[in-house]
């Protein structure tokens, strides 16, 4: 659940890394492959709404409503028969564990990687003198 006025992306490549930690697992697992290349090729930050509409997120409500929203499915939860629900929980997270195990230390060694190119020294540059990054320049 997330706030209406919520942007939700994962903006690594804007700021010249590799999506290592954790985009690249998740996204795909939410929305697909294709529209997680979108995304995390452009680094582009969808609405919350746009994110609910293409399920990444469960729901975007009025940042008024947000805390009664998930306080009501905690509640919900809650009450539900528990040993039935972890279990379940669990068996919902194999498939995405799996994945994690078979990715992250591949996408971490990347991230490594760009975390010493020119590019994210020119994104870190930008940010502080307040412009657009300008990438492309060789390592």
């Amino acid at each position: 659940y997330a706030a209406d006025h919520a942007k939700i992306g994962d903006p690594h490549v804007n700021v010249g890394l590799v999506a290592g930690d954790g985009g690249a697992i998740i996204w795909p697992q939410r929305i697909g492959l294709c529209r997680s290349k979108e995304f995390l090729l452009t680094g582009e930050l969808l609405t919350a709404k746009d994110a609910a509409d293409i399920g990444l997120i469960n729901a975007a409500v009025p940042a008024d409503e947000l805390d009664a929203k998930v306080d009501a499915l905690c509640q919900k939860l809650l009450n539900g028969a528990q040993t039935a629900i972890r279990s379940t929980k669990v068996l919902l997270n194999m498939e995405t564990k799996r994945i994690a195990h078979a990715m992250m230390d591949t996408g971490l060694a990347y991230e490594a990687l760009t975390v010493r190119t020119a590019d994210h020294r020119e994104a870190v540059a930008a940010m502080k003198e307040k412009r657009t990054p300008v990438f492309g320049k060789k390592d």
